[in-house]
This record gives structure tokens, sequence and C-alpha cells, in this order.
């Protein structure tokens, strides 16, 4: 019978392995958490041919007024996610949009990557635009679109412990592209939209003015219903999907 003689060098490799198998099993563990990641609503599961319209004004201001007059021709009401400081330098045209009869919800203070801020700090963006937003309208926001599209779990648990929604797309209209077309966006929103959509659009892109009455007219055309974002999504006993769609929760 062989005796089987443990050196240095197996228990060496042994604990190598062992610490191997150690790290792909946290890894699995990690991708497993990473899945169950909280998520924002990107659009709503419903029955209704509904779709919200919305734009995110961070910037310039050229188109704002020229929208409002596309919008209200087609009697479409639309939500307007606005930076705090836009609201600073164009208060005037965050008075005409809720005059006009829209929504203007938040899209944080001076636009930062949310995820490189402390609770407090994304709080602070939050309360800052919520109360320059009302300081115009009189109405304080219910939504937030985070800039950039840049989340994570710290970043919508402190959206919602300020019991707000946190908000992104299902279409985007990718009409801030340099070589987008008025072509382009309207294929490309019209041939995306589904009941419950939400779409992205930017108040100041060059060709979004020229493709909104066709996929407004389109979409109309097409039995659609246009509807606030805060019309559109569930505020109880609902679930959010792996894809970011919002429903309602079973039993």
């Amino acid at each position: 019978m062989k005796s089987i003689i443990i050196t240095k060098k197996h228990i060496t490799l042994f604990c190598s392995l062992l610490l191997a198998l150690t790290v792909c099993i946290i890894g699995t563990t990690v991708t497993f958490a990473g899945q169950e990641r909280k998520l924002p609503i990107y659009c709503v599961e419903c029955d209704k041919k509904q779709v919200a319209i919305s734009f995110d004004a961070a910037w310039g201001n050229d188109d704002t007024e020229e929208l409002i007059k596309i919008l209200s021709d087609y009697n479409v009401p639309a939500t307007f996610f606005v930076v705090g400081a836009w609201v600073d330098k164009y208060p005037e045209s965050v008075k005409q949009l809720s005059d006009a009869g829209h929504r203007v919800e938040n899209h944080s203070n001076t636009h930062p990557y949310m995820t490189k801020l402390s609770s407090e700090q994304i709080k602070n963006e939050i309360d800052c635009c919520n109360e320059k937003i009302a300081k115009v309208t009189g109405r304080k926001p219910t939504l937030i679109r985070v800039p950039y599209g840049d989340y994570d779990n710290h970043v919508v648990e402190t959206v919602e412990n300020v019991g707000m929604y946190c908000i992104q797309w299902d279409v985007d209209s990718l009409d801030w592209k340099d070589n987008a077309t008025p072509e382009s966006i309207y294929k490309r929103v019209t041939k995306k939209v589904k009941n419950g959509s939400i779409v992205l659009f930017h108040n100041d892109a060059d060709h979004t003015p020229a493709a909104l009455p066709n996929i407004l007219k389109t979409l109309k055309d097409d039995g659609y219903e246009f509807v606030f974002i805060e019309d559109l999504i569930l505020k109880e006993n609902y679930e959010i999907k792996h894809d970011g769609t919002q429903c309602k929760k079973d039993g």
C-alpha cells in the first residue's frame, strides 16, 4: 500500500484552489445580487394604448417656445424634466411650460453624476431643484430623472426616501446625436413605442421640432392617448421587472 506524502507544495496548491473557488462563489453571489438591483421606472405595463412624451431641459433654450406650440397644436400634454440651473437662467420658460398645462419635473439642480454623490448631496440636489420649480410654477415636483441616466441602488433608494419616483425611458429618440435627422428621429420613436412607453426628447436638440409633428400625428392615428408620466405610473402595490417595466404586484 502506497503512502501519500503531503508536502508544503501540496498545501500551497490546495490553499490556492480553495481561494480561487471562494472568489468564484463570491463573484457569483455579487452577480446574482446585481440582478436584484433597484431600478427606476422605464415604462409601465398597461392594456391601454397610452404613451408619455418627455423632454429634458438642461442647457439651451432655443426651441422651447416652438415645442410648446407644436404640443398645443396636437393637444398633447408633456412632462419636462428641468435642471435647477436652467430654471435660474430661464424662469420665464418654466412658467410658460406650466401655464401651457405641461408638467415641470426634477432633473437635479446642477446636472451631476448622482452615483458619485453621498445621500445628503443627492437630497440637496433634489430639494434645491424642487424649490426653484415650485417657486415659479406653484407646484412641487413628484418625479425626478437623474442626469445621464446615471443611477445605482444608492441613488434610487435616496429618491424613494424623499418620496419621489425615479423615471427613465424605454424609447430614446436620440435627437441629441450629431447624425440625427428628422427622419431618423421619427422612425426610431414610432417603431419603438408600445403601450405604456415613456419617450425621451430634449428641448434644444437640432431636429426635434421638425420631427415632433409627424411623430405625434402618427401615434395619434395609431390610436395612442398621450398622458403625463405622473398619470401613467402606478403609485402603490407595484413592482419593477428586470427590464424596468413597472407593473402591478400579483395577488
